[in-house]
């Protein structure tokens, strides 16, 4: 019996199992580093452990990189509504009233039912505003034309 040859199946089993409850695809890549483990164990009897646990370490590192080189760039949102759950980026180009007066930079603005801090030039309050950018619950603003 070669415990080698069911130890890495299983340690490939369990990274896919892993990947399977908790997506995130690391552990996908780590398991398939354990399949090539393996089928090289399968292959060549008498690797030694250490050269084992080695090739796994440093193939484990390579189908992370290939991972990040050639996947992860590539999931790019593609739908039609890109700022969807953006919601600093939605409002961009939006023109509001101001709320409150921009003073020493810092004003409010209100769109719907939700008030926004705004940072700008220093502006009446009542001025049309144009959201040119966001940044978390804080939206840069410029006067509108």
């Amino acid at each position: 019996m070669r415990w080698d040859v069911f130890a890495w199946a299983a340690i490939a089993l369990l990274l896919f199992a892993a990947e399977a409850l908790a997506p995130g695809a690391f552990m996908l890549w780590l398991g398939f580093a354990a399949v090539a483990v393996f089928v090289a164990v399968w292959i060549i009897p008498g690797i030694p452990l250490v050269v084992q646990a080695a090739a796994f370490v440093v193939l484990s590192f390579a189908s992370i990189q290939v991972y990040r080189t050639w996947f992860r760039g590539r999931e790019q949102d593609n739908s039609d509504q890109p700022a969807l759950n953006r919601r600093t980026a939605a409002l961009v180009g939006r023109v509001v009233p101001l709320e409150r007066a921009i003073v020493d930079g810092r004003g409010r603005v209100q769109i719907a039912d939700a008030y926004w801090d705004v940072t700008g030039p220093d502006l009446p309050a009542g001025t049309p505003v144009r959201i040119s950018g966001g940044d978390a619950m804080t939206l840069q603003v410029e006067a509108a034309d």
